[in-house]
């Protein structure tokens, strides 16, 4: 089984690939990025090919033919709205995803029982009907879910799904420690803060090594006709939308 990695020197992703790396059935992780990812260098692994890929924009024929068996991808490719400009963050957030789905979807049809499963790291706060008083990543997130849900509507072998993670913890996991991106103060400051939130409310709590391998077991197809009930949004076309307190009570965290 092959899979696809965007993201994977943030936070999320390096939680993912060591959800993927973990993982005996995964045959092949193809690991997207500007530039190299210490992990995947360390973990000297044959399974893990990272294809150095400067425009996310962009995706030439040579490229496709490097992904086009495989089964999934997770797409933590992001940035906070407070790091970049409007456009940017719009860019990063909302174009680079769709392009790259957009391209995937020019390759020669898949058999039905052969679909292919995008995984999108949304967020806590995305929302498909915003408001006048909507955050920037609130809006830009839930357009990105919309366009993705039609994208899957018009093409139901793209099975794409959407997880929007609340409090992103990694204090108990110990395998991504020393990836970590660095935290500016006011960003640790705020982590401290989230972290005793969530002692308050659990069902803010992300925590990473359980987060990174649901989003993986999702890309595998694991969860196919399995994410049901309260805080699991269907939109039209079928596409799935998880909140943070959903993931934790269909991976056991809660009940």
């Amino acid at each position: 089984m092959h899979l696809i990695l965007t993201g994977a020197t943030g936070l999320v992703g390096s939680a993912v690939l060591d959800a993927m790396i973990k993982t005996q059935t995964i045959s092949k992780i193809s690991i997207l990025s500007r530039r190299p990812v210490p992990m995947a260098d360390d973990a000297h692994d044959p399974r893990i090919n990272v294809i150095i890929h400067k425009d996310f924009n962009t995706y030439d024929k040579a490229l496709l033919e490097q992904l086009q068996d495989a089964t999934g991808c997770v797409w933590a490719l992001g940035i906070s709205q407070a790091s970049v400009g409007k456009e940017d963050y719009i860019q990063i957030t909302k174009s680079y995803p769709l392009a790259f789905a957009s391209a995937f979807q020019t390759l020669p049809p898949r058999p039905p029982t052969q679909p292919f499963n995008f995984v999108y790291v949304s967020a806590l706060g995305a929302t498909l009907t915003p408001g006048r008083f909507t955050s920037l990543f609130g809006r830009v997130k839930g357009e990105t879910e919309i366009l993705l849900g039609e994208m899957r509507k018009a093409n139901p072998s793209f099975r794409a799904t959407s997880v929007r993670p609340a409090f992103v913890n990694s204090c108990d996991h110990d395998a991504i420690k020393g990836y970590k991106p660095a935290l500016g103060m006011a960003r640790t400051v705020a982590e401290w803060g989230f972290t005793a939130l969530a002692r308050i409310k659990p069902s803010l709590d992300g925590p990473t090594e359980p987060l990174g391998r649901f989003m993986t077991e999702v890309a595998m197809g694991g969860w196919d006709g399995r994410l049901e009930g309260e805080g699991v949004e269907k939109l039209d076309g079928g596409m799935d939308v998880v909140e943070n307190f959903a993931f934790r009570r269909l991976v056991g965290l809660d009940k």
